[in-house]
């Protein structure tokens, strides 16, 4: 078999029991463009502050109208020191959030898979639990020395750990088993649940604050420090996920078939989650909790351009961030001047959605 025959099977695979769908993906795609554009500047104009986002770009091009300094100076400063950095970081988490959960969903050939489901995000939970808890007594010496990253750090390196093991743990014979893949990644996230739970239950009032706002999700601690500690694995993460949108297409009709169409089969599968690790790992550190984006951006884009992660991958992308920069906005606004944690926010419109899911397929889940 060639390798143009090869590729065009990678790509065709998906789309083939349906039909066609490429041209209506790349519609999709485009007006998804011109969506997170629009949440984009609507995130910017949100909040319980009367800060004009066009006053503050007017004013860097042209300068600010005479007698408006004081003024303008805020809008500046509320702007972009505080609504762009978490624009930036939710267009960031809710892509990689999103793309994960497509990546997996390809991976375990199921619509229902989530990056929750091979313990990442509670490897990362306890790690950044960790440094809230005990930064003050046996992890005092990090948490001096790295200071205002020692959160995101610890959330990273808890996340890393817990892939690195779930990895060793299902690969043998130089092959990893996609199935005890899924069995360990349960058994770790209870685990590493198990472990929080005694941290928190060591947490004093002040501590436990902290662990629920964190834990369910917000944007609100977004800066640019952050963005550039974590940024740079994400957009890697990112960059890399559409490569392996091929070997996923060929991965729906199986193991041994994709093998025999020229797919590194375990190549695939050990990129897969290093890349969902990382950028889950690193948007769990920075943003704590944010449930269902993974499952429903995937699947809602599956029912309507079909399951080819050519077009998929880069959609989901789009979706995921224009649908955590609107529950943040709603997030920011809602209850202002306080803030709803984010959490909150998707999970009441994630969780009706995933019981759709389950109710129209009726306990039978097929891609």
């Amino acid at each position: 078999m060639t390798d143009q025959s090869i590729a065009g099977a990678g790509g065709t695979l998906a789309t083939a029991a349906e039909g066609d769908r490429s041209r209506r993906a790349r519609i999709v795609i485009l007006l998804l463009c011109v969506g997170l554009a629009a949440a984009v500047l609507l995130s910017l104009m949100s909040g319980a502050s009367d800060a004009s986002a066009i006053s503050a770009l007017r004013d860097g091009l042209f300068g600010a109208m005479p007698g408006d300094e004081a003024l303008s100076a805020r809008d500046r400063l509320i702007v972009y020191d505080i609504r762009l950095p978490r624009v930036i970081l939710g267009v960031l988490i809710g892509a990689s959030l999103a793309v994960s959960g497509a990546v997996m969903q390809g991976l375990f050939r199921n619509p229902l898979a989530d990056p929750g489901l091979i313990g990442v995000s509670a490897g990362s939970s306890l790690g950044a639990v960790a440094v809230i808890v005990l930064g003050t007594t046996v992890l005092a010496p990090l948490s001096s020395a790295l200071g205002a990253l020692a959160l995101p750090l610890a959330a990273f390196c808890g996340g890393l750990v817990t892939t690195l093991l779930l990895y060793q743990i299902a690969t043998g014979q130089g092959r990893t088993s996609v199935a005890t893949m899924l069995l360990a990644g349960i058994a770790l996230a209870a685990l590493a649940m198990a472990l929080t739970g005694i941290l928190i239950f060591m947490a004093d009032d002040r501590q436990l604050r902290d662990l629920t706002f964190w834990q369910l999700g917000s944007l609100a601690g977004a800066t640019w420090q952050k963005i550039g500690s974590v940024g740079p694995v994400i957009v890697l993460a990112l960059a890399a996920m559409p490569f392996l949108a091929r070997g996923l297409n060929a991965l729906a009709l199986g193991e041994a078939t994709a093998g025999h169409l020229g797919i590194p089969v375990q190549r695939l599968k050990y990129t897969a989650i290093v890349g969902v690790s990382a950028a889950v790992g690193a948007s769990v550190a920075v943003s704590g909790g944010i449930g269902f984006v993974g499952i429903v951006v995937p699947h809602l884009l599956r029912l309507l351009i079909g399951p080819d992660n050519r077009y998929l991958l880069p959609a989901s992308a789009l979706l995921g961030a224009s649908l955590l920069l609107m529950a943040d906005a709603v997030a920011r606004t809602i209850v202002a001047p306080a803030e709803l944690p984010i959490g909150i926010v998707t999970a009441i419109a994630g969780a009706p959605f995933f019981l759709w899911i389950l109710l129209r397929k009726r306990g039978v889940i097929d891609l």
